[in-house]
């Protein structure tokens, strides 16, 4: 309802949604998954999941088993131990190459046109074809990968200064 609200308001268009009904041969209306976007999906959820569980393992490992063992001794459960201690500290070492590992992962999706998946790379080289203006095509691709690679940073920058150790 959010989501409507918000295209209603920001564009002036009403956001529908079409579900499939069965006609006489086949489904009409609903929403098609072209098949080169699912391998897309598929391939960078695969390969991004890989990194980030190998960099959220290297934080749980990288925080020392005495603050587990002082929390165990203090009476706590396996699994408060793990919430209230052991994941705290390890975000401080985990969010520096997860930050790494998200702008990886914006500058991975420009390899969708090696797939023939319509992306901003593609769209750019249909205009260079179509238009000769290959300066301004690049350009503009800098700029939009810029502004996400910057959104994505600033993003979590601010995350890591929130888990940042306070002084007293």
């Amino acid at each position: 309802v959010g989501l409507a609200l918000l295209a209603y308001a920001l564009s002036g268009f009403p956001l529908t949604f079409d579900y499939p009904k069965q006609s006489t041969f086949n489904l009409t209306g609903g929403f098609q998954v072209r098949p080169e976007f699912l391998s897309l999906y598929l391939a960078l959820s695969c390969y991004t999941a890989a990194f980030i569980a190998e960099i959220v393992r290297a934080g749980i490992r990288g925080v020392s088993k005495g603050q587990t063992e002082a929390a165990g001794a203090l009476g706590l459960r396996p699994g408060s131990i793990l919430r209230l201690v052991v994941v705290p500290q390890a975000m401080r070492i985990v969010i520096p190459p997860l930050t790494s590992q998200y702008l990886n992962l914006t500058k991975n999706s420009s390899l969708a046109i090696a797939i023939g998946y319509p992306d901003l790379t593609a769209t750019a080289g249909t205009v260079l074809n179509q238009t000769g203006q290959a300066v301004e095509g690049v350009v503009i691709m800098m700029v939009i990968y810029l502004a996400i690679s910057l959104l994505t940073s600033l993003v979590m920058n601010w995350f890591n200064a929130k888990m940042a150790l306070v002084e007293r």
